[in-house]
């Protein structure tokens, strides 16, 4: 099965479900689904930070401060967010991300909009990403992430869920 295959709840509004259809039909036209973004942070506190691979259905290239992605049919945010974590940084084992906010995000590039949960996890395992999802990786500390968001090209998404976080932790979003 291909990723454009992996059949994926489509919501509402209200991130109530209202049918299930093929991912590739669901980006085509452009409905609304579910996401998770996990933050990874290392014994140091360091942000895991990657650059997506070119062959991505989504934002292929570009760099991101998550790891995550659609969360399947029938399946919960939650273990969503620890399989992908895993699948991602290429480990086993991982402590269950802690849930920290939710949002809807609208895509400004006509792709639609998604559910999207925020979480975090600490990973002190030795990472190896997958080759097919990430084309180079680092830790880096949050005033190295700071730097390097006017410099390189993030997914907007991510971008939008870093931002919401980064005003969710100063208290300036009210969930």
């Amino acid at each position: 099965m291909t990723p454009a295959d992996e059949i994926l709840d489509v919501v509402d509004e209200h991130d109530e479900v209202v049918g299930r259809l093929p991912r590739g039909e669901v980006y085509a036209r452009g409905l609304r689904h579910r996401c998770v973004f996990v933050l990874a942070r290392d014994a140091e506190d360091r942000v895991f930070v990657h650059r997506r691979t070119a062959t991505k259905l989504v934002f292929p290239s570009l760099y991101d401060m998550f790891v995550g992605g659609v969360v399947g049919a029938g399946e919960s945010y939650d273990a969503a967010a620890l399989r992908e974590a895993e699948e991602e940084l290429g480990v086993h084992g991982l402590p269950r991300p802690t849930p920290l906010l939710k949002f809807l995000y609208e895509d400004g590039g006509g792709r639609g909009s998604w559910w999207s949960a925020v979480y975090e996890v600490r990973c002190t395992l030795p990472v190896d990403p997958q080759v097919e999802e990430v084309a180079w990786h680092g830790f880096v500390t949050e005033r190295e992430l700071q730097a390097r968001l006017g410099e390189w090209e993030w997914v907007p998404d991510g971008l939008a869920a870093y931002e919401r976080l980064r005003e969710h932790r100063a208290g300036r979003l009210i969930m």
